[in-house]
C-alpha cells in the first residue's frame, strides 16, 4: 500500500489542481456572458447598416464595389479561428474536424499552390503548420476582443488581399454559439460580401437560447416600409464606404461567436476536471484513512503482543 505521506502530497496536490479549475470555469462563464452581451450590442448597428445597403442596392446604375464582385475562382483563402490557449475541451478540434471534413468533401489538396490559409488564434497556426499549409497571416490575442477596431486588421488584410487578386474567394471555419453546452463548427463564405450572406450572419448572431434568447427573438429585422433618403455626396460613395463595413461587423460576429464558444467549452472542461478533481480528492482521502488505520492497528497489536510475550 502507498504511504501515507504519498498519499498526503497527491492529495494536496489534488486539491490545488481542483482550486485551479473552479476559478477557471468562473473566469470562462463570465467571459461567455460578456461575449454575448457584446454580440447583442452590436447588432442594432448592424441592422441599421444592412438596411441602408438594401436601399442602395435597389438603386439603379450604380456600380457595386469590389468586394461585392464575383469573378472566376481561381484562388482560395480558407480562414480558421481557434484559441490562443488550451484546456478548451473538443472546442479547437471540432472546428479542425469540421475543416478536414470540407477539404475531404470537395477533393482539396491542402498543398495546392492555388490555396492559401489565414490563421486566427495560436492553435490555429500551428494545426496549419504541422500540415504544412501555405499560412499567408496569422493573427492572435484576438479572442477575447471588445471592440470592433481589434477586428479591423484582419479584415483589412481580407480586403486589400481580395482587391490585389491575391484570392478570389474567403472561406471561413469558425465554431457558432447555440447553448453554453453545444456550440456547432459551421463554414461561411466572407468574401465576396453578398446581401444575403450579411443578413443571414447578423441574424445568426449570439444566443439562440438562454438568458438573452427573448431579446433576439424580439428584434425586427427591415419593418417592409419604403423610406425615402437623400443620400450624400453620392449613392456610389457611400456604398463604397459601407461595404468594407459591413465585412468587419461580419467578421467581429464572427470572433464574438467563437469567443463565446470557446469560452463556454472550456467553463464545461473546467467543470469537469473540478467535478473529477473532488471525486479523486474523496478517493484518495477514504485510502489514506484506510493505510492511517491499517498503520494503527497494526501498532496496537504489536504492542498487545509484546505485552502477552
Amino acid at each position: 500500500m502507498e504511504s501515507g505521506q504519498s498519499l498526503k502530497r497527491r492529495m494536496t496536490s489534488v486539491k490545488n489542481i481542483g482550486q485551479i479549475t473552479k476559478a477557471m470555469e468562473l473566469v470562462s462563464a463570465t467571459k461567455m456572458r460578456k461575449s454575448q452581451e457584446l454580440a447583442l450590442s452590436s447588432r442594432p448597428y448592424a441592422y441599421a447598416a444592412l438596411e441602408l445597403l438594401g436601399i442602395l442596392s435597389s438603386l439603379k446604375d450604380i456600380p457595386e464595389p469590389e468586394i461585392f464582385q464575383k469573378r472566376p475562382v481561381e484562388k482560395t483563402a480558407f480562414l480558421l479561428m481557434m484559441s490562443d490557449r488550451g484546456l478548451a475541451g473538443s472546442f479547437n478540434g471540432a472546428v479542425a474536424r469540421e475543416f478536414e471534413k470540407y477539404m475531404k468533401a470537395n477533393n482539396i489538396d491542402i498543398l495546392d499552390s492555388r490555396y492559401s490559409f489565414i490563421a486566427i488564434g495560436q492553435k490555429a497556426k500551428s494545426y496549419l503548420e504541422r500540415r504544412k499549409a501555405n499560412v499567408i497571416a496569422s493573427f492572435n490575442r484576438v479572442g477575447d476582443v471588445s471592440n470592433i477596431l481589434e477586428a479591423e486588421p484582419i479584415a483589412d488584410f481580407l480586403i486589400d488581399g481580395y482587391a490585389r487578386h491575391d484570392f478570389d474567394s474567403v472561406t471561413a471555419f469558425f465554431t457558432t454559439f447555440v447553448t453554453a453546452l453545444r456550440q456547432d463548427p459551421v463554414v461561411r463564405e466572407f468574401l465576396p460580401v453578398s446581401y444575403d450572406t450579411i443578413k443571414g450572419s447578423i441574424e445568426e448572431t449570439i444566443p439562440r437560447a438562454g438568458r438573452y434568447a427573448d431579446y433576439a427573438r424580439s428584434e425586427t429585422f427591415l419593418d417592409g416600409k419604403e423610406k425615402e433618403y437623400i443620400i450624400e455626396p453620392s449613392p456610389k460613395e457611400v456604398l463604397n464606404e459601407l461595404a468594407p463595413k459591413l465585412l468587419k461587423i461580419r467578421l467581429y460576429h464572427a470572433i464574438l461567436e467563437a469567443n463565446a464558444s470557446e469560452h463556454s467549452a472550456r467553463r464545461v472542461a473546467m467543470k469537469n476536471a473540478s467535478d473529477n478533481a473532488s471525486d479523486l480528492s474523496t478517493e484518495l482521502t477514504m485510502v489514506y484513512n484506510k493505510s492511517r488505520q491499517a498503520a494503527i492497528t497494526a501498532q496496537i497489536i504489536e504492542i498487545t503482543s509484546g505485552a502477552s510475550a
